[in-house]
């Protein structure tokens, strides 16, 4: 009976999830196993013993120790659960427990035996337990082998894959592939540039060459695959594997591990293993995440994200989860951006949690009510319009959401003691030249202002270029024109932008929230900038269509080379080798309240540009600006006329310049604590 359910068991892989009906066969076979290597330890260690010093030893005696040691062994290894299931056969978990099983049980038997027979060598049990260990673990390593193979998928139905890099991740993904079952990848090699590691194996799995050898090795092991299983890739790098693969004959498919299995150090899996996409080919780093850091001001907390639904909103979400927040509050006024980011995060997509939240940042009541409801202690606004043309186009939009929603945020956050807030800015903002940019650099010094008059609490902005993947983004475009079959548009033969990886992008803001300090602007390490030339005819190349380039000229507020840095921020980098950290001058509210959406396009924009570069307001008194304060802080002396109380944001009775000029020459008051204009 047992010998049929143990022929069952082999067949299923020792290593997978054993059914009710077949778990008393093993347990027997353990023990019949443990109980041989006794058999074979004990007579051996005698002849061993006896052989090198003389004498004879007799054979009734040599079975006792056997009986001794094997019901030592029967009763400790139940007592501790070796041999009742607790533990996969031959894991390093079950290995380790049969040390503390095997050794007491060759005391134990010592003792007995000792017992009846003072005269019998204490060395022939010592060496015998030793052998019997050895045994038992040589028995376990051929089980699992066993099993392992047998678990391998079958040569003419897998993919033969080939392995870019014998790090941890490569040894990694060779573990999986050959421990899961029903993988439809079998590694055949692995190939890495290190010559250190020319003869180094992997489960069997040889590194047969570097990457000049790949036409060769591919040739000799038929593949038909090759993995980048490296985190650091540069676009250099990641173009030149491209190239090889393609001159293997037949061309090999270049696939690539999906980055968030590294964020915590997990094992990779064989659902990681995905298809090469254009935004892999702008390369990927290895991003060092503090998650220690992390932890301390996540998880356990309230957070809420603006923007939820957005690209970097959502994936801020799906990352954010993962370190169990004690609420995760997301908030779009987008109802199917909301529905798809709740159908990523839990599977399911019923709108009927209280944390998904439908607001507006420019209704400054509703923003409120939400706070004084979830009352946040961690805040990322990621809510913001971003298409630099249509808002060239619309400047009082990016006014009403990109500064007043942002200081709707700002001011709701202050109410209720944000502990942690963190404000997405752009590239743009940078020595801006488009309303985009002036929008988000006031939003930056909006929230530095809020960090030195904030009762608690840590405000600070981060700042990056593109995000691959993100709606809207040059790819989404690429990728519908080839698909449409119609010319790629590039704006010029040299322009270049920043491009990160959304997901490595979101780990450096959730990192930059743990180590920003208040008022500060923390810059992203963007890479080296790419010519989107050079993105355009890599994507018509790999499409295998002919499709011509059309440059279609520099719109209003473009730059030729985007800049992460403005002229007067310095690049220092404390606390992350991928972070700037640099402050901002702060701006007072009151300033942003008096611009009048009602003017002409350019008069507006010309008053966005203005109040961007306005120098900050240096305090009077003993509060600064430099050092946060709760106490209200007037500066320069007041001008007649203007009401004690925040103007309204639609009135056109004072300009921006006026304003902000007056300001700075000190004929204007400003409420630095709540953002008024007295009188």
């Amino acid at each position: 009976m047992y010998a049929g359910r143990l022929r069952t068991l082999l067949g299923r892989g020792l290593r997978q999830p054993i059914p009710p009906g077949l778990l008393p066969a093993l347990a027997p076979v353990r023990v019949a196993l443990d109980a041989a290597c006794w058999i074979l330890a004990v007579p051996l260690a005698a002849e061993l013993r006896y052989s090198m010093v003389g004498g004879d030893f007799a054979t009734w005696v040599v079975m006792r120790a056997v009986l001794f040691a094997s019901v030592a062994q029967l009763l400790i290894g139940t007592f501790t659960g070796l041999y009742r299931n607790r533990r996969r056969y031959g894991s390093f978990d079950e290995v380790a427990l049969l040390l503390r099983v095997t050794i007491p049980a060759g005391l134990a038997a010592s003792v007995l035996e000792f017992g009846f027979s003072p005269s019998t060598p204490a060395t022939a049990l010592a060496v015998g337990t030793l052998i019997a260990l050895v045994a038992m673990m040589a028995v376990r390593y051929c089980w699992r082998s066993v099993a392992a193979i047998r678990r391998r998928p079958e040569p003419d139905d897998a993919v033969r894959l080939l392995i870019f890099g014998a790090g941890d991740r490569g040894c990694g993904i060779v573990d999986e592939l050959l421990d899961a079952k029903g993988t439809p990848y079998l590694p055949v090699g692995l190939i890495d540039d290190n010559p250190a590691k020319r003869r180094f194996k992997v489960r069997g799995i040889p590194v047969l060459g570097g990457l000049k050898d790949l036409s060769v090795v591919a040739r000799e092991q038929q593949a038909s695959a090759l993995l980048v299983a490296v985190t650091d890739v540069s676009p250099k790098l990641m173009h030149s594997l491209l190239e090889q693969a393609e001159q293997c004959d037949p061309p090999l498919k270049v696939k690539v591990l999906a980055p968030l299995s590294s964020l915590f150090g997990e094992k990779p899996q064989t659902s990681d293993i995905k298809d090469l996409s254009e935004e892999d080919l702008l390369g990927r780093r290895k991003i060092d995440t503090d998650l220690s850091g992390i932890s301390g001001y996540i998880e356990g907390k309230r957070v809420l994200v603006t923007g939820a639904g957005g690209s970097i909103g959502s994936e801020l979400c799906r990352q954010l989860h993962l370190f169990r927040p004690e609420r995760l509050v997301m908030l779009d006024r987008d109802e199917s951006a909301l529905h798809a980011v709740q159908l990523s995060i839990e599977g399911r997509a019923l709108l009927d949690t209280p944390d998904l939240v439908l607001a507006d940042l420019r209704d400054a009541n509703r923003i409120q009510d939400v706070f004084n409801d979830v009352r946040p202690h961690v805040v990322f606004h990621a809510a913001a319009l971003k298409h630099l043309t249509l808002l060239e186009a619309n400047p009082s939009e990016a006014i009403k959401s990109n500064v007043w929603g942002t200081q709707n945020v700002l001011d709701a956050a202050q109410v209720v003691g944000v502990e942690t807030f963190v404000n997405i800015s752009t590239d743009k903002a940078a020595n801006p030249t488009c309303v985009l940019g002036y929008s988000k650099r006031i939003a930056e010094r909006l929230t530095a202002h809020a960090a030195h008059t904030a009762p608690a609490g840590t405000y600070t902005s981060v700042r990056f270029g593109n995000v691959l993947g993100s709606r809207g983004s040059v790819l989404t475009t690429f990728r519908k024109q080839i698909t449409e079959g119609v010319a790629l548009t590039v704006t010029d033969p040299n322009v270049t932008r920043f491009f990160m990886l959304i997901e490595e992008a979101v780990q450096l803001v959730i990192q930059a929230g743990a180590i920003g300090q208040p008022g500060e602007v923390l810059v992203l390490d963007m890479g080296e900038p790419v010519r989107i030339a050079d993105v355009a005819q890599t994507l018509i190349r790999r499409s295998g269509r002919q499709l011509d380039i059309i440059y279609t000229g520099m719109r209003p507020g473009e730059k030729l080379h985007e800049e992460l840095l403005g002229p007067d921020e310095i690049d220092v980098r404390p606390r992350h080798a991928l972070i700037t950290q640099t402050h901002v001058p702060p701006l007072a509210p009151a300033l942003t309240a008096g611009i009048s959406t009602e003017l002409p396009k350019p008069e507006l924009i010309a008053e966005l540009a203005t109040l961007c570069a306005a120098s900050p307001l240096a305090a009077v008194g003993s509060a600064s600006l430099g050092t946060p304060s709760t106490d209200n802080v007037t500066l320069f002396a007041a001008r007649p006329g203007l009401s004690r109380s925040p103007r309204s944001r639609s009135s056109p009775a004072l300009s921006v310049s006026d304003l902000a000029s007056d300001a700075i020459s000190g004929t204007v008051t400003v409420d630095v604590a709540n953002g008024s204009t007295p009188s």
